[in-house]
């Protein structure tokens, strides 16, 4: 798989190394020649330097031929750039853009050419309100251009859903759940599963169906 990653500072620099060492085909885009000196020569990252938000730039990378781009510089509009560019002018299959300021999350949608935007603080918290909430929805991750998302709820005492099998909830034909932990185990749910207070249950579910899976496994 042939990776382009823009933006050699730590997290770029990080990304393209764990790539290299899988076997992937990466090159590494920075613009500030300061910022690529500091690439350790001996990761064996391939590394160009260039503003990737040139389109000549980008066609002397390579781009067109990219399965996947990732645009992980410090500066959000420069990643906004970078991902319309590589989905509209080179319709790159998978495009990742890493979003450092948050009030700026609504902005990396397939619009720009973002298939996934990962924004570190709302993973952080969504990874807290998980290990907290019990009784309640949390939802762990969005599919970007679907309805689709998935959601984890902890069933409490009062859960509706306790005791009942999970063909006995009769879930909507557009949720599923996809893994039930119980114990620090993993289970493989059927049809005969039976909930059980405590259980972490994760649902794959559209948009428009979320509301009667909340009343399914949390209550009114």
């Amino acid at each position: 798989m042939k990776v382009i990653i823009a933006g050699a500072g730590n997290v770029g620099t990080f990304i393209a190394s764990d790539l290299k060492e899988e076997g992937h085909d990466v090159l590494l885009m920075e613009v500030e020649q300061a910022v690529a000196d500091r690439v350790d020569p001996d990761l064996g990252i391939a590394l160009l330097v260039g503003d990737a938000c040139e389109v000549n730039t980008l066609y002397a990378a390579g781009m067109d031929d990219a399965d996947v781009v990732v645009a992980a510089t410090g500066d959000d509009e420069d990643n906004l750039v970078i991902s319309l560019l590589a989905k509209q002018e080179f319709a790159v299959p998978r495009v990742v853009a890493r979003v450092n300021h948050p009030k700026n999350r609504w902005l990396f949608t397939e619009a720009w050419g973002v298939d996934i935007a990962v924004s570190a603080p709302h993973l952080l918290s969504a990874l807290v309100e998980e290990a907290v909430s019990v009784g309640a929805i949390v939802r762990l991750l969005q599919f970007e251009g679907s309805e689709a998302h998935l959601i984890e709820v902890t069933l409490a005492d009062s859960s509706p859903a306790a005791g009942k099998t999970i063909e006995g909830l009769q879930l909507p034909r557009d949720a599923s759940v996809v893994a039930v932990i119980r114990d620090s185990h993993v289970v493989v749910p059927r049809g005969d599963t039976i909930l059980e207070v405590g259980n972490e249950v994760l649902v794959l579910v559209a948009d428009e169906s979320e509301n009667l899976i909340r009343k399914l496994l949390v209550g009114p």
